[in-house]
């Protein structure tokens, strides 16, 4: 069975990962900029002091910011007919609440979406891939503060308006459920510390994390709606990180353990933005934890209009679980690969 003629094969990346060129060109500092390198025997650090005895992989990266055309030759010849990728808001807006948007930043991807179209791969672009402008994650807190909302409106509107004759294919928000499965990471909800940590020393508040969420989804129902108005052609997706769980035993207890874990951390994100509205299970679990999500009228009629077109998610591995006790020693970990 052959793929449909117009199947879109392809690759995806960061921009955080791969363009480099941290401060050029009237880039500002984004979240990532300031977070190290790191291994299974030395964490990453959150370091807003930039202490240069560090290495910040953002910084370099594999520099396509100075690269694109080389490794956009390397995709065609690839066969990709598709790129996913993502831009810095931090290129377009370098503060993120700029007046006016950054020149040389829109002309960058301009270029990039020019030869894109040279050898007739479809760009499909994340607008938010976990990286928000440093200035927003100090002066607003990240994500916990509903006045973010406005402006991701404002960078999306400016590259709706910008790159309107280049774009079809839209993803507001990278693995948005991202925030149920870890703390308040660096591109969601937290707010920086003047003081270096690692991930997972970073002070946890699970009820101002899910009303960070929820201002994302206000967000990108508002972003969606205005995208639509400003061109009927075009298309936004969810981007889900999918982790397929599968019950360690046959206990009753592990088989609805994973039923209400597969609903929660896998469904409700998507549900809420291709429905328009929070399903009743993910109401209830947050009834159980205690989380008090402020949520108006007016922000639910926001999230029924603001609905994406279609759904897609990224698949790293599959996941058992268990509600008993193993001997590690003979069994393996509770939570182990399939």
């Amino acid at each position: 069975m052959a793929f449909k003629e117009n199947f879109l094969w392809g690759g995806a990346t960061a921009a955080n990962q791969i363009e480099g060129a941290y401060l050029e060109d009237g880039k500002g500092l984004s979240v990532a900029d300031i977070v190290t390198g790191g291994s299974h025997e030395n964490p990453r650090i959150i370091s807003p002091s930039m202490d240069e005895k560090y290495f910040y992989p953002s910084r370099k990266s594999i520099d396509f910011y100075h690269h694109y055309k080389e490794d956009i030759a390397l995709f065609a010849e690839m066969g990709f007919k598709a790129y996913r990728f993502s831009i810095s808001w931090a290129r377009i807006y370098p503060n993120g609440d700029d007046e006016k948007p950054n020149e040389k930043g829109l002309e960058f991807y301009d270029n990039v979406f020019k030869e894109l179209e040279k050898y007739n791969i479809e760009p499909v672009v994340t607008i938010s891939h976990s990286d928000i402008p440093l200035n927003i994650a100090k002066k607003y807190h990240g994500w916990n503060n509903k006045e973010v909302i406005n402006l991701y409106v404002k960078y999306a509107k400016t590259l709706f308006e910008r790159y309107s004759a280049y774009v079809t294919y839209w993803i507001p928000f990278n693995e948005i459920n991202d925030i149920f499965l870890a703390m308040s990471s660096l591109g969601q909800g937290a707010f920086i510390e003047e003081n270096e940590c690692t991930f997972a020393q970073q002070k946890d508040d699970p009820n101002a994390r899910f009303n960070a969420l929820n201002n994302m989804f206000i967000a990108s129902a508002k972003a969606v709606k205005i995208g639509h108005e400003i061109d009927s052609k075009f298309k936004f997706g969810t981007m889900i990180c999918h982790i397929t769980r599968y019950p360690r035993t046959c206990h009753p207890d592990d088989v609805l353990s994973v039923f209400k874990n597969d609903l929660f951390f896998n469904n409700t994100c998507s549900d809420v933005m291709l429905k328009g509205e929070y399903p009743f299970y993910t109401l209830k679990e947050f009834e159980i934890r205690g989380i008090k999500l402020a949520l108006s009228e007016e922000g639910k009629q926001i999230l029924r209009e603001g609905v994406c077109d279609y759904y897609t998610f990224s698949y790293y591995q599959s996941i058992s679980e268990s509600t008993l006790k193993f001997d590690e020693q003979t069994s393996g970990n509770i939570m182990g690969g399939i």
